[in-house]
């Protein structure tokens, strides 16, 4: 079933006992972004979003945790269940694997409970905080710091004896808890860890929870579940949890600058502050409500991941399981197949104070495990999914002039693609992934997010004059054209150690796991060259052989077969919105001269996969990809090549929005004479002066000023002449 945001709102607008007044204690001088999030967005169908309390880019998130029903419980919550069996201070969002649920708490009248059933007529959530009424009457309300979360329970007014379970086995999707501790110090804490194994092979988790009453009773069941009892006061019961990945002294600490006191609606209001701070980053104008909703919705989505991974002593645990302390904040959770399409450029954006970090984190890794990350979680290597999605991401902060050393960056580059694992033997000896001697398969997925990677390299080398990595990765990025491509069937196809292309050969067809392809088909695969979008368009014979191809992408119609990837949704045609791999193909059409195509694709996908629901996504959520793809689109561009810094426009959806840039300077986009049915840009000026090209460049959206689109309900000759194509 799908609820409206006003069904929702309806449901949700119950009195909030002990928050009243969170707004007067928010600064009045700044707008309330936050009014706009929608946090169940995405949290039915396949959205696996994350619902609870946590803070922008926050170790900790605080939420509801129900039991491990399969694929669309990754996070820990769906929409559709409505039993709860703890509240954990860990989850992912939006990922396609479960994983964390650390430490996990519910507050129980009857001391045998270990599961309460709840109604989503008794939830609410805001950024920065969540509530719920349970079936057995406790209030729990939730909200955190970066590294601690706050619990407030209020207990019916005839509880006999407040209860709360501390269960550490309890995890979410994949995790398994190989070891723990816990022991109470003094009246009102306890201390412990959590060793577990899943999606990250070896998590570690020390915390300290304090309550604010005493510990009247605790009762044992093994090693990894306590029932704690507390006398009741007439007041909540509240309790906070500090954690870290290094010991249990950094988690007291933690909890000790962060937490040191028991006002929660203070903490409250500063979550709220603090959100409010990177939501205003993009103040945007428009008389649609439900567009303004699913845009700070989105943004909201975008700022849960990459976690900051540090202690407030600044020690954290390495890729290697050592403990360091370095002049930098790390970052852990790094979805990079995902979030280098979109995620990432639209970081180097709004959030420029964060990427020295990023990049040192992703420096750092390199050096403690040999190579640059995949997908990184709790100072673990997963190597979930494929090719080196940490190379666009970092050689896209070197080449925007970020603080970072440029040769360490092409040295951790070379070496990772270099390193002759996952594959890059082969593509060594051979130029490409033989399917025939690649036992994971996926080879053609490989062999172009390697080739995407390389471009990458070549790119780096040649603004640093290293000449021979320049010829030596650029002549391996073109690897597509050199052996992916198939000219008679004008696909890119698996090609096996002698030089043949994988038969038989069905363009629809995909198993998953076990074909050419990752999480998608032949259809999907043919645009992954965003690095070299006019080799592409050469090897397709010139712009109408290849915008002919492109336009079929969106008509064609095909049986994917009853072993595809579930990932393979959002469909228009074969173009597949809920995954990334087709996230920049609506603006390939801007390299061949047709950017109108592009302006009604953006429009119909903004317009039909993104909704103010909680089946609100397309697919997956991503750790924050789906939502940065609607942010860059709805204000107008789109980076299509994975580094450097080329925007290419699409149709903006609102009338004006303000980017802030940093260092006091403004990005405002005008859409002028702009409505449903005037997407097509007409003209455009860049500071008042006309402006030819259908994209615009990182340099000039970051020096601050004024882009103005004049758009009409025709396409126009905009952006079309070769010399103004990007």
């Amino acid at each position: 079933m799908i609820f409206s945001m006003k069904q929702i709102l309806l449901g949700l607008m119950l009195p909030l006992a002990g928050v009243a007044g969170l707004q007067a204690a928010t600064q009045p001088t700044m707008q309330d972004y936050t009014q706009y999030v929608n946090p169940f967005v995405g949290t039915g169908g396949h959205g696996h979003v994350f619902l609870g309390a946590n803070v922008p880019f926050g170790h900790i998130q605080a939420g509801p945790t129900q039991k491990k029903q399969g694929w669309d419980w990754c996070s820990g919550y769906h929409y559709s269940d409505s039993v709860l069996v703890g509240f954990g201070q860990m989850h992912l969002s939006g990922t396609g694997i479960g994983d964390l649920g650390d430490i996990a708490l519910l507050p129980v009248t009857k001391n045998n409970e270990r599961e309460v059933k709840f109604s989503h007529k008794a939830e609410y959530a805001t950024p920065g905080y969540y509530a719920v009424t349970l079936a057995n009457g406790v209030r729990v309300e939730l909200t955190a710091t970066q590294r601690t979360a706050f619990h407030r329970y209020t207990f019916p007014a005839d509880t006999k004896q407040e209860q709360v379970v501390l269960d550490l086995s309890q995890g979410i999707g994949w995790d398994k808890m190989t070891a723990c501790s816990m022991k109470q110090e003094g009246q009102n804490t306890v201390v412990g860890t959590r060793f577990s194994t899943g999606w990250a092979k070896d998590q570690r988790v020390f915390f300290v929870a304090e309550f604010s009453q005493p510990i009247t009773h605790q009762v044992m069941e093994g090693d990894t579940l306590s029932v704690l009892s507390f006398q009741p006061t007439g007041q909540p019961l509240m309790v906070k949890v500090g954690i870290s990945s290094v010991s249990i002294e950094n988690a007291r600490k933690n909890l000790q600058q962060e937490s040191p006191n028991w006002n929660f609606n203070t903490v409250v209001a500063d979550a709220q502050t603090a959100w409010n701070k990177e939501l205003g980053k993009i103040d945007i104008q428009t008389n649609n409500a439900t567009d303004k909703r699913i845009f700070y919705t989105s943004l909201y989505h975008t700022m849960t991941a990459p976690s900051v991974f540090n202690d407030v002593n600044g020690e954290y645990r390495g890729a290697d399981g050592k403990t360091y302390r370095g002049d930098f904040t790390p970052y852990t959770t790094f979805s990079l197949w995902d979030t280098y399409r979109a995620a990432h450029p639209l970081m180097t954006l709004i959030h420029p104070e964060k990427q020295r970090d990023i990049a040192q984190t992703m420096l750092h890794i390199a050096q403690q495990q040999g190579r640059l990350p995949v997908w990184y979680l709790e100072g673990n290597e997963t190597d979930c999914m494929v090719g080196n999605p940490g190379i666009p991401v970092l050689v896209d902060i070197a080449l925007k002039g970020f603080e970072v050393d440029k040769h360490a960056v092409l040295d951790a580059a070379k070496k990772t693609q270099l390193f002759g694992d996952r594959g890059l033997d082969l593509l060594k000896k051979y130029g490409y992934l033989p399917c025939d001697l690649d036992p994971t398969h996926e080879t053609v997925a490989k062999g172009l997010e390697y080739a995407l990677a390389d471009g990458c390299i070549a790119r780096l080398a040649k603004a640093l004059k290293a000449e021979k990595d320049y010829k030596y990765f650029l002549k391996r990025s073109q690897s597509y054209r050199d052996y992916y491509f198939d000219k008679q069937t004008k696909f890119m196809r698996g090609i096996d150690s002698k030089g043949h292309f994988r038969e038989p050969f069905d363009p629809f067809k995909t198993i998953h796991r076990a074909d050419d392809y990752t999480e998608g088909t032949a259809w999907q695969y043919i645009w992954l060259v965003p690095h070299d979008v006019h080799g592409l368009i050469s090897i397709f014979g010139g712009d109408k052989p290849f915008t002919n191809k492109l336009d079929s992408l969106f008509i064609v119609q095909g049986d994917m077969g009853e072993d595809a990837s579930p990932d393979i949704s959002g469909l228009i045609g074969q173009y597949a919105h809920g995954n990334e791999p087709s996230h920049h193909i609506v603006y390939l059409y801007d390299y061949a001269g047709q950017p109108w195509k592009t302006a009604s694709r953006v429009r119909e996908v903004l317009n039909t996969m993104y909704h103010d629901n909680v089946d609100g996504l397309s697919g997956n959520e991503d750790v924050g990809q789906m939502s940065a793809w609607y942010i860059l689109s709805s204000l107008g561009f789109y980076q299509v090549e994975p580094a450097g810094g080329r925007y290419v426009f699409g149709s903006p959806l609102f009338d004006e929005a303000t980017m802030n840039v940093g260092k006091g300077r403004t990005f405002r986009i005008i859409a002028h004479n702009n409505s449903k049915e005037n997407m097509y840009i007409q003209s455009v000026k860049l500071n008042g002066k006309p402006y030819t090209r259908s994209y615009i460049d990182f340099k000039d959206i970051v020096r601050g000023g004024k882009l103005e689109f004049m758009m009409g309900s025709k396409p126009s000759k905009f952006g079309v002449k070769p010399a103004d194509r990007p």
